[in-house]
C-alpha cells in the first residue's frame, strides 16, 4: 500500500517536455518506473520500468505534446512494478490519470467497502484516490466538494494530481506527510519537491496541508480542510534533495545543523571525518565545523548507480554497494575516522562500509548517525515494513555498532533532531512510535 515516489503536473506551454526534465529532477525518489500522461482531446498516456531517460528514449516525447500534463517516477513498496504510474481509472461515465506520492492507511477497508461497486484494475491504494474522485464528482459536479469527500474518507499521505476533462486538480492531504510545491511563471507548475521547478524560472512556495488546486485556463485553489499537521522528519533525514525547501526550511542547512548537532552531543577524537556519499555530506561537513577535526572525501561514489535504499530486493542492495563507493586509501590509511551517515536501517550497507575502510587501512572506524535510530515501521510510505527488518528495534546502539563492526556507534537525539529541523509538527514515528492517531482510521 506504499509508494514512495515523485510527482510532477504543469499546465504551460510544452508541459510534457517539461514533465521529462522535472522527472529527471526528481529521480532520487524512485528509479522503478516512470511515465507521463497528457490531454489532447482526451488523456494520452506512456510510461515504462526503468530510468526516465531509459523509459523515454527516441521521439517518444514528440508523440505526447500537450501543454498541459502529469508525471510520475516510483519507488513501489507495494503492488507489482508492472502498476507504473499514470494509472488510468474509470467510474461514473469519466475518466481520469491519476499521480500520487504517498500511502493510504485505510486502503484495505476501503477497498472492502467499494467492491462491489468499483471495478478494481490493480493491486495498490492509489487507483482507489481516482475511483472515490471520480464517484464524488459524479454526484457533487464539482472539484473541491468532491476532493473535501475525499478528504473526509481517505486517511493516510497523498500528495496527487489527477488529469481529466483537459484539466489538472492537484491536492496535497490535510496532514502534509509528504512535500508537495506549486510554482507560478510562464504557467502552473507542482512537484514533489521545489528543487524540480526552479530551472523553469517560477516563484515557488509549499502547497498547504489540505489545499486543492484545479487548473484549466486559469487557476483556483482552495485549503479544503485543517488538522495538526504531522510532516514526514525522513524527507529531512535522506529522501529529498539537499537543494530542497520543505516548509521553509533549506534541507542542506538542516542536515548541516544535524551533523553540529551530533558533534555537539560527541565526545570521540579524530583524525578525520568523512561521508557516506551523498547521504552523509551535509551532515559530516556540520559535524567537521562544529567540531574542529577536518573533513576530507574518503570514500568515492560511482555515478552512475543508484540510491541502494530503494533497490527492490536485498540481494541488488548488497550487491551495489560494492560498485557504488571506493575507500581513497591514501585519505583514510592510518587515520582514526569518524564516517558521517543519515540513518541505519537494515545494517548490512553500514557493515560492508566499515569493513571496506578498515580493509583499506583505517586504523579506527567511529560511525556517527545524523539521526536518531529507526526502531518503528512507517505507515505514510517508507519502505519499512516490518520492525525485524529494523536493526535498531531489536539491538542495543552497542550490539549494534558490534553487529557493523565499528570501533564505536552514535546517534543523533531525537530532541537534537528537531533542533536542526526547525519544526514542531513533524511526524516521528519511525523514531518514538508516536503514530498520529488523525492519520489513521480506527
Amino acid at each position: 500500500m506504499k509508494e514512495k515516489c515523485g510527482i510532477f503536473a504543469a499546465k504551460t506551454e510544452n508541459a510534457s517536455r517539461k514533465a521529462y526534465y522535472a522527472l529527471l529532477a526528481l529521480q532520487h525518489r524512485g528509479q522503478e518506473s516512470a511515465g507521463i500522461s497528457v490531454w489532447r482531446n482526451k488523456i494520452r498516456t506512456y510510461k515504462g520500468l526503468g530510468l526516465v531517460a531509459e523509459v523515454f528514449r527516441g521521439h517518444i516525447l514528440n508523440k505526447l505534446r500537450s501543454n498541459i500534463s502529469i508525471g510520475h517516477v516510483r519507488y513501489s513498496t507495494f503492488g507489482g512494478l508492472n502498476e507504473a504510474h499514470p494509472l488510468e481509472v474509470e467510474c461514473c461515465g469519466k475518466r481520469l490519470a491519476l499521480v500520487h506520492n504517498g500511502t493510504l492507511t485505510n486502503y484495505l477497508p476501503l477497498r472492502r467497502k467499494y467492491e462491489g461497486e468499483f471495478e478494481f484494475k490493480t493491486s495498490i491504494d492509489s487507483e482507489l484516490l481516482g475511483l472515490i474522485f471520480l464517484k464524488n464528482y459524479s454526484e457533487t459536479k464539482d472539484e473541491f466538494e468532491a476532493m473535501r469527500m475525499l478528504f473526509n474518507e481517505v486517511k493516510g499521505a497523498y500528495s496527487l494530481a489527477f488529469l481529466f476533462d483537459g484539466k489538472i486538480l492537484v491536492a496535497r492531504d490535510p496532514l502534509g506527510f509528504r512535500p508537495l510545491a506549486f510554482g507560478i511563471g510562464d504557467g502552473y507548475y507542482f512537484a514533489s519537491e521545489d528543487s524540480a521547478l526552479r530551472m523553469f524560472d517560477v516563484e515557488t512556495r509549499d502547497v498547504k496541508p489540505g489545499e486543492v488546486f484545479v487548473v484549466s485556463d486559469d487557476v483556483e485553489n482552495r485549503v479544503l480542510t485543517k488538522k495538526k499537521h504531522a510532516h514526514c522528519v525522513f524527507e529531512f533525514i535522506y529522501f529529498a534533495r539537499p537543494d530542497s525547501v520543505i516548509e521553509g526550511r533549506t534541507v542542506y542547512k538542516a542536515r548541516v545543523e544535524m551533523g553540529k548537532q551530533l558533534a555537539r552531543e560527541d565526545n570521540i577524537n579524530a583524525d578525520i571525518v568523512i561521508a557516506v556519499p551523498d547521504s552523509g555530506r551535509a551532515a559530516a561537513i556540520g559535524y567537521s565545523m562544529e567540531s574542529g577535526i577536518p573533513y576530507e572525501e574518503g570514500l568515492i561514489k560511482n555515478r552512475y548507480i543508484g540510491r541502494t535504499f530503494i533497490m527492490p530486493t536485498q540481494f541488488e542492495r548488497e550487491f551495489k554497494v560494492r560498485l557504488k563507493l571506493s575507500p581513497v586509501k591514501e585519505v583514510i590509511k592510518d587515520k582514526r575516522i569518524i564516517l558521517i551517515d543519515d540513518s541505519i536501517v537494515r545494517g548490512t550497507t553500514m557493515k560492508r562500509i566499515v569493513a571496506m575502510l578498515k580493509k583499506a587501512g583505517a586504523k579506527e572506524v567511529h560511525v556517527r548517525i545524523a539521526s536518531p535510530p529507526i526502531r518503528y515501521p512507517c505507515y505514510m510510505g517508507i519502505d519499512i515494513p516490518t520492525r525485524h527488518e529494523l536493526i535498531a528495534s531489536w539491538k542495543s546502539v552497542k550490539e549494534i555498532g558490534k553487529e557493523i563492526g565499528a570501533d564505536s556507534l552514535r546517534y543523533l537525539s531525537i530532541e537534537g533532531l528537531i533542533n536542526a529541523v526547525e519544526l514542531d509538527d513533524l511526524c516521528l514515528a519511525c523514531l518514538n512510535g508516536i503514530y498520529p492517531e488523525w492519520a489513521f482510521e480506527f
